[in-house]
């Protein structure tokens, strides 16, 4: 497996990651990963190219769901829609939605948010992208911490 530019990647253990380069040690010479999170604050990381392709331990990860440490992310038949909302509309986990959409943060549409606000059957007033993007994720979140306790 290459890690390809622009592409989107899934740890193992769940976040999601966009690949910015492939770059090389300045002493050493060994190949590196250069990779932000799509989560959080969007930190930047540097992991070695063979730790970024290797496959998950199963001894230390006997559990993991994925064979590799990494697996690169695509949208299933529709190119033109983001990956990463295809992601938030296939899951039922509101924990990863919520995660999902602070990928989208600084990226996110208005008809991105409309499709997703649809998926979960919310409105959302049209209003400054910003208002409308915390509008979406108040709803996540709360729905983040209370469907999962509730008896159906």
């Amino acid at each position: 497996m290459e890690p390809k530019i622009g592409s989107v990647y899934r740890h193992f253990k769940g976040n999601l990651y966009e690949v910015k380069a492939i770059a090389l040690h300045s002493e050493t010479g060994e190949k590196m990963v250069v990779y932000q999170a799509l989560y959080g604050d969007g930190d930047t990381y540097v992991r070695p190219y063979d730790s970024f392709v290797s496959k998950v331990d199963r001894i230390k990860y006997p559990d993991a769901d994925q064979e590799y440490r990494f697996e690169e992310q695509k949208a299933q038949d529709s190119p033109d829609i983001d990956p990463m909302v295809m992601q938030f509309l296939e899951t039922e986990d509101f924990e990863e939605k919520f995660t999902i959409l602070g990928g989208l943060h600084h990226r996110i549409t208005k008809d991105q948010i409309a499709i997703m606000a649809m998926s979960l059957d919310v409105t959302i007033e049209d209003s400054e992208i910003e208002d409308m993007y915390r509008q979406l994720k108040t709803c996540v979140d709360t729905r983040r911490r209370f469907e999962t306790t509730r008896l159906r």
